[in-house]
């Protein structure tokens, strides 16, 4: 819950510049948090999505994403309140400062809005917020991070991390 007293301590934690992610859920407390700008809503027709999508990674550099721009994976998503929205000022603040890092895209990385499982505007599928540390992502990567389960695209944006923070 973005109102769990141990969210004082991870909003103090961003504050002081550490690397924070949230991912589904987590994504959407950091949003209701304030950590992040905008809200997820229910998906566009109202249904649970459970399944593989291609994301297009890019924007600034962040501790989940520095060395990855340009490069398409495949990240499982299982959500029901996945659809990104954000007022239009907070859109184009997003979109000009680099803070969308990843959108839901064809295997070719094209940005359609066929790829997008629940209506999130601009296809926006993850985002950071101003100073780059703070990011929330409505796929798993987590899902995909072992040759065990099938697919090791999720594994990169925890190598990011690792690197970024010299482990």
């Amino acid at each position: 819950s973005a109102h769990a007293p141990v969210m004082a301590d991870v909003a103090a934690f961003a504050g002081a510049g550490g690397p924070v992610l949230g991912i589904c859920n987590g994504f959407q407390i950091l949003t209701e948090a304030g950590l992040l700008p905008g809200a997820l809503h229910r998906n566009e027709g109202l249904h649970f999505i459970c399944k593989d999508v291609h994301l297009t990674v890019e924007g600034q550099p962040t501790p989940f994403t520095a060395g990855l721009a340009g490069r398409v994976i495949k990240v499982p998503v299982a959500h029901h309140d996945g659809n990104y929205h954000a007022d239009a000022e907070t859109r184009a603040a997003l979109e000009g400062e680099g803070r969308v890092l990843f959108r839901y895209c064809l295997p070719t990385g094209e940005v359609d809005p066929a790829a997008n499982p629940n209506g999130s505007l601009g296809n926006i599928a993850g985002i950071c917020n101003a100073a780059g540390n703070v990011v929330g992502m409505m796929p798993h990567p987590e899902r995909c991070a072992e040759p065990l389960l099938g697919n090791t695209d999720g594994l990169a944006v925890f190598e990011a991390a690792l690197k970024q923070l010299g482990a």
